[in-house]
Order: structure tokens, then C-alpha cells, then sequence
């Protein structure tokens, strides 16, 4: 997982989680403070930093109790596995977000560019960064989309980038269907 997508599949996942429980596992540079700017509550979130050689078996547990679980780069996936958990996912409705390919992924997003800007001739405050977040998959995913934002924006949330630049004011949903 590339760090540029740390920050996007936070902001996908407070969209999404709002006060909902919710879990991450197999993050362990994800730190609380990161988690609580980007709008998650930390009162109903789960950690599970290390899974271990068991993950899947972990992801199934946390796919059935929580609706929202971001998962880390935790190595190869078994077809049948992911047959399994796919299946669990339609069952329980629990959305699950991975930082990194995923077999069967319906929508992949990644940040394909990333600037910060705020610092001016070697001094001064990162006050924002602008990235360009690409989405393709299958289906209407196929084509592949790209969109300019502001992540994080100045409540936190994506926020698009207009033509000029400057910051709009409505937040980005989840979804980039529609931008191109």
C-alpha cells in the first residue's frame, strides 16, 4: 500500500461509517488521532494491528459484527477464501475497504498524484494537499475515472478541486461515479 492511500481510504471509510462500529485490521501505523481528524469515532472503532498467519479467519469474524472494516496489505488470498468472505459480505451487508488489490473488487481508487502545499521557500505549515484519485474496476468501473480534491479538505472530507484551484464547499461523497 502506497501511503498516499492512507488518507483516502479514511476519508471513504468516515463517509461511510459516520457513528457506526468499525474495524481495522492489519494497519498498524494507522494511529488513533489519524482516525479521529478524518471523522471516525473512536469510541465504536476495533483495532487488530497484527492478525496474524489466521487474518481471514479474523476479516470473517469483524465482516459479521461490524459494518465497516479497513483492511491492510496481509498477503495473498486463497480463491475459495475470497469466494467465502465475498459471500459474507452480501449476508451481512458489511462494506470492507482494503489498502491494496483485493480479488473481486468491484471499484478500486487509488491516488495516482499528490502535492502539499503551505510550505514556501523552506518554511512555513502544510495546510493542504491536493491529489488526483483514479477509480477503475468492473462494470461501470471499467472505463476508469479520475478526479482532482483537496484530501483533506477543511472539514476533513474530500473536496473537489475546481477549475481555478481554490476549495469548494461541498464535501465528496464516497462515490466518483459521474466525475471524469
Amino acid at each position: 500500500m502506497d501511503d498516499a492511500d492512507l488518507p483516502l481510504l479514511l476519508a471513504l471509510a468516515a463517509g461511510g461509517a459516520a457513528e457506526d462500529p468499525w474495524a481495522v485490521v492489519g494497519l498498524p501505523h494507522l494511529g488513533a488521532l489519524a482516525a479521529a481528524d478524518s471523522g471516525l469515532d473512536l469510541r465504536s472503532g476495533l483495532w487488530v494491528p497484527h492478525p496474524g498467519r489466521d487474518w481471514p479467519q479474523v476479516l470473517g469474524v469483524l465482516l459479521e459484527a461490524v459494518p465497516l472494516v479497513l483492511l491492510g496489505p496481509l498477503g495473498r488470498l486463497a480463491d475459495r477464501t475470497a469466494r467465502r468472505l465475498a459471500a459474507l459480505q452480501r449476508r451481512t451487508g458489511s462494506v470492507l475497504l482494503v489498502a491494496g488489490p483485493w480479488p473481486g473488487a468491484h471499484t478500486r481508487l487509488r491516488v495516482t498524484k499528490s502535492a502539499w502545499e503551505g510550505v514556501g521557500a523552506g518554511h512555513g505549515v502544510l495546510s493542504r494537499r491536493r491529489v488526483t484519485v483514479a477509480a477503475t474496476g468492473r462494470g461501470q468501473s471499467a472505463a476508469g475515472r479520475s478526479a482532482a480534491m483537496w484530501l483533506p479538505g477543511p472539514n476533513g472530507a474530500p473536496v473537489p478541486v475546481s477549475a481555478a484551484g481554490s476549495l469548494l464547499v461541498e464535501p465528496v461523497a464516497g462515490d466518483l461515479s459521474g466525475v471524469g
